[in-house]
């Protein structure tokens, strides 16, 4: 008689969300091989569970904590993101006299980065401006002659220093590969706004770099905390550093990545064949928790720095122009990807820019590759039928409008659109309801990474645990199941493969959390404890004590 292959693990527990339905179901969870083996039913038969317990290496009880699809983040940037998040957080300050100030006491007690005298700081939201322009007086008489590096919140756009622009060589007249450019005051000269990525590299490129095992150090420190807060994996969508490759296999030689990554390199404005070219021989290189897999574009900037790509200027005159010189040209190189059956995803956030993106992927043929379309901030009624058309995938940040927009339209995003566009914000609702598919994400170091808070705040659109503030369009909120299945089965179906769901022969890719997502109040879920995260069935996180504790965590949120 043959012997049962033995099981590396079961989990029991009372709340299992299996199928494609996230039908909740009382038993057990059984994993071999990094895959599930078995589901059994707690009202079936009875011997059942007692025949996969005896044969398994390991058995987890975790009671009445719910066993959920393992959670996947689609938009992070857990490399690149290290040059953004560096120095003093600024995040969630929105008054120009409180940023000064924390300016000024950051300066005064905290030592300059190791190595040089520049100041560092992230986080800006240009609404510290109010209807002004975008400049560097707002170091005047706390950083005078300092070098300072800020990023503001989107990513997009940095302010510097004059000391910075003058160390750089910048002079506001260079020619730039895409339409990014640098802000210069009424005479011509650099005002200290770097717009898009070309132009914040002219002064990137004499900033103090952190050693190799420090970056190193810092991405498994970053990767760990995604585990601990629920995520398995998270797409990465660029190839910011030129060493990423290196830096990945230096973190695999100390152990396992904490979550899997899926690298979609980017090519920027500007890109030749031979850049495609060797973005498509990139394909396929892969570690134990890494693959590259997908490309990258952009097709505009952001609307809160006036780059964005709309049908009509937005209230200070801007954003009508696409990041590429040559639209075509972008165009052109989604279709050499597609032929090549790679999918694509395409950052536009401005109308004119996703109406451009949504009609190129309708155009190209059909051979089964999905591409998607990330961010959509603000789109009309005619630009969503579009995406639907086309049968494009989608991807939204439920806290970019949760955490800055306001639903009065006070913020510098809402402003800059006028009230008829900003009521069209982030259409996550009607998206699903129009059938397009629809994952979620952060877009890390952009907004906070923790899946538990952007899944309340996609139901409720505001920020998780502030009642007291106006939901953003709270007839886009989505529902609970939605908003788990964006970080779930839509994750997986917007790239164009299978999984993010509790069924027999799935990766043991598994969340388990506290409260059940489908059933708990939103403030309470962003909160509730991540009892364990399971990758390729191995337990990267066991926080099991939570179970009798009685305490909540903290929400993880930046790293």
């Amino acid at each position: 008689m043959t012997t049962p292959e033995p099981i590396d693990l079961v989990i029991l527990s009372s709340s299992i969300l299996h199928g494609e339905a996230l039908t909740e179901t009382a038993g057990f969870v059984a994993i071999s091989n990094g895959r599930i083996a078995h589901i059994g039913r707690a009202d079936a038969d009875t011997n059942q569970a007692a025949e996969w317990t005896a044969r398994a290496k390991q058995v987890f009880d975790v009671g009445d904590a719910t066993v959920c699809p393992g959670l996947v983040d689609a938009h992070i940037h857990p490399i690149h993101g290290a040059d953004i998040a560096r120095g003093l957080d600024l995040g969630g300050i929105t008054q120009l006299d409180d940023v000064r100030a924390a300016l000024a006491r950051y300066a005064a007690s905290t030592p300059h980065a190791v190595g040089s005298d520049w100041l560092f700081a992230w986080g800006l939201d240009p609404v510290i401006f109010g209807d002004g322009g975008f400049n560097n007086s707002l170091f005047d008489g706390i950083l005078d002659d300092e070098l300072v590096f800020i990023t503001l919140f989107d990513g997009h756009a940095s302010l510097v220093s004059e000391a910075a622009l003058q160390l750089a060589g910048v002079t506001g007249t260079e020619e730039l590969p895409s339409t990014g450019y640098v802000g210069v005051d009424q005479l011509g000269k650099p005002n200290g706004m770097l717009y898009e990525i070309a132009a914040q590299e002219l002064v990137r490129g004499v900033l103090p770099q952190l050693s190799f095992e420090q970056r190193v150090d810092d991405l498994g420190k970053l990767l760990r905390s995604m585990a601990e807060s629920g995520l398995v994996a998270g797409q990465m969508l660029d190839f910011g550093a030129p060493d990423t490759l290196e830096v990945l296999e230096a973190l695999e030689r100390r152990g396992e990545l904490a979550i899997r990554l899926r690298i979609s390199p980017w090519v920027m404005p500007g890109a030749t064949e031979e850049d495609l070219k060797a973005m498509l021989a990139m394909q396929g290189r892969h570690g134990r928790r890494w693959h590259v897999h997908g490309i990258k574009l952009m097709m505009d900037g952001t609307i809160d720095n006036g780059t964005a790509w709309l049908f009509e200027p937005d209230t200070h005159g801007e954003s009508l122009h696409p990041l590429w010189h040559d639209p075509e040209a972008l165009a052109a190189a989604m279709k050499f990807f597609h032929e090549h059956r790679i999918p694509t995803t395409t950052h536009a956030i401005g109308d004119q820019a996703v109406s451009f993106v949504a009609r190129t992927i309708g155009a190209l043929h059909k051979n089964g590759t999905v591409h998607r379309i990330e961010h959509i901030e603000s789109i009309p009624d005619s630009v969503l039928a579009e995406i639907i058309s086309a049968g494009a995938a989608t991807s939204l940040q439920p806290t970019h409008c949760a955490l800055y927009s306001r639903a009065d339209h006070t913020d510098n995003w809402s402003r800059r659109l006028g009230s008829e566009r900003a009521n069209h914000a982030w259409r996550t609702r009607d998206l699903r309801d129009a059938g397009a598919i629809v994952a979620l994400g952060s877009d890390w170091p952009i907004a906070p990474f923790d899946p538990r808070a952007i899944i309340a705040s996609a139901q409720t659109r505001r920020p998780a645990g502030r009642p007291d503030v106006e939901p953003v369009q709270p007839q886009q909120a989505l529902s609970a199941r939605a908003a788990l299945e964006g970080y779930t089965s839509q994750y997986w179906r917007s790239v164009g493969e299978e999984g993010g769901i509790v069924e027999r022969g799935a990766r043991a890719d598994l969340t388990v959390v506290r409260h059940n997502p489908l059933t708990t109040a939103p403030d309470e879920f962003a909160q509730t404890p991540v009892i364990l995260t399971i990758v390729d069935g191995e337990i990267v996180v066991d926080n099991r004590q939570a179970l009798t504790a009685g305490v909540t965590l903290d929400s993880v949120q930046r790293a």
